[in-house]
């Protein structure tokens, strides 16, 4: 039996390593010059391999059909890629949240370690780009490639999504399996940094902040999300490791909505009012705009000092009962009206794609087509920041492979 995998990122790599342990004969097929393109600059190069955290816990880290990798997630664990990136001699580390990276904070090593790992058993690697499926009585032939046809009883398309087009991950795997009778969700940008129509977060931009509470709100004031972390802010909005799982929960941004930056989250405002006394008390002859430094980045400053409609040197022991109020609230709710998504092609992952509830989450074979089946972001699933989209790119390769493979 010959399995065909389509794109060598790293669902592809996983799948092509897999179905080589029982397949007669397994083609991988990429259009790049080298595999793990994606890969690469995953992590900031440092490549965020996995999460640490239990496979339970992970499932709830997919706001989008989570359950769907219930199989995928315990047939390949989190334990078995760090076990298999330990075989090619890639040592791991644990950092916060849980996030699993390399020790020598390079992906290149996890690129080559999955090289290795894929063209195991002498796998053909060529270099194409699949241009149609191959079908007879709704079963798989195999592929029309740029360089010519290659048969095969299974394919496995590890395509990609829509983001990072520079990679190779460029949507084109959408019109493949449309072709092969599937529905495609409408691929939007997911793990992406977020437009705002404050002017001032240009003047922000490059500042970072850290232990802070984001909430979004619809137009209408429903809560969407909230979230806890660290968010940076840019020349056209926020970005950073909260604002980019939050962007997950975002699916409809007609009319905009609204984001609420609490800088004090362990303070009440009860709390924070305490402790705004106690520095003034400290700084009492100075003005306003020097008296904060100890609360508030100095960067920071200027802006919630406006928002709170304050003059920025009006003297401390000036300030009425009704400013300091102004001023928490400022601290406990900086507001950012929220004007769009950053495109697709900024995103770390896209949500959308092929509809999961025609793939066996089981096999990861189409239920539409014999023979066909699909890994990593091609699938309408997506997770949030911290290794979770990773992982599902090599649970659903490994399931696909095996499967494909036997």
């Amino acid at each position: 039996m010959t399995v065909i995998v389509c794109g060598a990122g790293a669902a592809g790599l996983m799948a092509a390593g897999t179905a080589a342990k029982t397949a007669d004969k397994v083609v991988l097929i990429e259009k790049n010059d080298a595999v793990g393109r994606k890969l690469r600059i995953t992590g900031k190069g440092r490549c965020n391999i996995t999460n640490a955290c239990d496979i339970e816990d992970m499932i709830e880290m997919y706001p989008v059909n989570g359950r769907f990798l219930y199989s995928a997630l315990y047939t390949f664990t989190n334990d078995d890629i760090t076990e298999l990136m330990e075989s090619y001699g890639v040592k791991t580390k644990v950092e916060r949240g849980g996030r699993v990276f390399p020790e020598s904070d390079d992906a290149r090593d996890v690129v080559r370690a999955m090289r290795k790992y894929a063209l195991q058993n002498n796998v053909k690697l060529i270099k194409a780009e699949v241009k149609s499926l191959l079908t007879e009585n709704g079963r798989i032939t195999g592929v029309n490639t740029t360089s010519g046809t290659v048969t095969g009883e299974r394919v496995i398309l590890c395509t990609g999504g829509a983001s990072y087009p520079q990679t190779g991950s460029d949507g084109s795997g959408y019109r493949l399996a449309r072709a092969a009778g599937h529905t495609i969700i409408k691929p939007v940008p997911s793990l992406v940094p977020l437009t705002a129509r404050e002017k001032w977060c240009e003047s922000l931009m490059g500042l970072s902040l850290k232990n802070v509470e984001v909430t979004a709100y619809a137009k209408d004031g429903k809560r969407i999300h909230s979230g806890f972390g660290e968010m940076l802010f840019t020349h056209f909005g926020v970005s950073g490791p909260l604002i980019l799982s939050l962007s997950a929960h975002i699916k409809n941004l007609k009319g905009g909505c609204e984001i609420i930056i609490d800088l004090k989250p362990a303070l009440d405002a009860q709390q924070l009012d305490a402790r705004i006394l106690r520095d003034f008390e400290k700084q009492k002859n100075k003005h306003i705009i020097n008296a904060l430094d100890a609360l508030l980045p100095k960067a920071l400053i200027p802006v919630v000092i406006d928002i709170a409609m304050i003059e920025p040197h009006k003297s401390v022991n000036e300030i009425t009962k009704q400013e300091r109020r102004r001023l928490g609230e400022a601290i406990k709710g900086l507001t950012l009206h929220i004007t769009g998504f950053r495109p697709i092609a900024e995103a770390i992952v896209t949500s959308g794609g092929v509809k999961v509830s025609e793939i066996d989450p089981s096999t990861m074979e189409s239920k539409k087509t014999k023979g066909l089946y699909f890994a990593g972001e091609i699938i309408d699933v997506d997770g949030y920041t911290g290794g979770f989209n990773l992982q599902c790119a090599w649970s659903t390769g490994y399931l696909a492979g095996m499967s494909a493979g036997m």
